[in-house]
């Protein structure tokens, strides 16, 4: 029994006396309810905050209280195109001696601006001059033959009258007289084709000088002089076509593809205001001068042609890109109140031609609505049918509106 006790004993472990509590457990405690209550907090926040897409709206107004002025129908892209341009050459081949152009000089019709080496064509018209001459002098040599065979004709025929001579002799110089007259008539032929040839040279003399065919800018310096100029084609190497390219800027106008779909609100007359890329706040009035006959299949679409109102403007430049409304006549005033629908901004409609969608919003969810468009003024929109006056419509990022949607309004 006493070795059983004394095992057991063994196995007794001792703790030592009991050390004092000094609170450290207690403030972690404290600690850990500390970060359950924050983590409890932002949990509640997070669930109970409002949630949605933002937005702006604005309100429908009824359109008898807008302005009565003309409204866009249509808006299209185009380019600035001249009518009246030219690339100004020879209409011989020589080498070019001099220039007298540059890029973005004014140039008034006829005044040089280049020349060509005459020296081959100037030989050619010193002969010319010279045939000339030889053929008027043979002209009066004969002339003055003929009047002394004229001469000797009369005087033979009055001595044959007094049988001083024979009929042989009077016969004779009637042959004389009438060979030297038909000389004559050569000898004044020839004169009038040695000055046709003269005239010929002449031409081609003149054509070694470049002229400007009508008033313009120079847009395009294209012959450097020792360059060969050619009108018939480009060739290789120094041959240009031209010595340069005017441009009439008061033909300048705009060419615009309207989509066959909307070609009918386009008619020749209708005004239009048009705004170039360069400068979006600058509206320049313009005018539909004529719809081409005839449809691009590849595009779908038909080119009609817009002319500038006001002429001359340096800020208006060959092809620069521009963007051209075309607007409706202005109503009358009894007409302007009694227009249907409501004007929203433009950009809460996303527009398909006559049609659109735009998103009412209606106990903070979006609503769509299918609306039926009218015509455009500026930035507003005249929605014919969908939304009713009063509505608030939903203004924002449109590939993240869709029904039923919880928007938060933004001020």
């Amino acid at each position: 029994m006493n070795d059983k006790t004394a095992l057991l004993g063994q196995l007794k472990i001792d703790r030592g006396p009991e050390q004092e509590d000094d609170g450290g457990g207690w403030g972690k405690w404290v600690l850990l309810g500390l970060l359950l209550v924050l983590v409890i907090g932002a949990a509640f926040w997070w669930f109970s905050r409002p949630g949605g897409i933002a937005v702006k709206v604005a309100t429908a107004q009824p359109s008898g209280g807008a302005s009565a002025g003309p409204a866009s129908l249509l808006d299209a892209s185009g380019y600035v195109v001249a009518r009246r341009m030219a690339t100004v050459s020879a209409k011989i081949t020589g080498k070019v001696t001099e220039v007298l152009i540059e890029e973005g000089q004014h140039v008034d019709e006829g005044q040089i601006v280049g020349t060509l080496d005459d020296t081959n064509i100037r030989a050619g018209f010193d002969q010319s001059k010279a045939q000339l001459a030889f053929a008027q002098a043979s002209h009066d040599q004969i002339r003055v033959q003929l009047a002394n065979a004229k001469r000797d004709f009369e005087r033979k025929k009055q001595l044959l009258a007094q049988r001083y001579v024979s009929q042989a002799d009077v016969d004779s110089a009637q042959t004389l007289f009438e060979d030297l007259q038909a000389q004559l008539v050569t000898a004044a032929r020839n004169v009038d084709v040695s000055r046709q040839g003269l005239a010929v040279a002449q031409r081609n003399l003149d054509d070694t000088v470049v002229r400007a065919p009508f008033s313009g800018v120079i847009t395009v310096k294209a012959a450097q002089t020792g360059e060969i100029v050619s009108p018939l084609s480009a060739g290789g190497g120094f041959t240009r076509t031209g010595i340069g390219t005017i441009v009439d800027m008061d033909s300048l106008e705009i060419e615009v593809d309207v989509n066959e779909s909307f070609i009918g609100r386009v008619k020749a007359g209708q005004p239009a205001s048009a705004k170039l890329n360069a400068y979006p706040d600058w509206e320049i009035p313009a005018e539909v001068i004529a719809i081409i006959p005839t449809a691009d299949r590849a595009k779908a679409t038909v080119k009609v042609r817009v002319g500038f109102k006001q002429k001359g403007d340096p800020r208006v430049l060959p092809d620069m890109g521009v963007r051209v409304s075309f607007l409706s006549e202005a109503p009358k005033a009894a007409e302007a109140g009694a227009r249907p629908g409501v004007l929203i901004p433009a950009q809460a409609v996303q527009a398909q031609g006559d049609r659109g969608v735009v998103f009412v919003v209606r106990d903070d969810k979006l609503e769509r609505r299918a609306v039926s468009l009218g015509a455009r003024s500026g930035e507003q929109q005249t929605v014919l049918s969908g939304v009713s006056a009063g509505e608030r419509v939903a203004i924002g990022d449109n590939s993240q509106f869709s029904d039923g949607a919880p928007v938060i309004v933004e001020p």
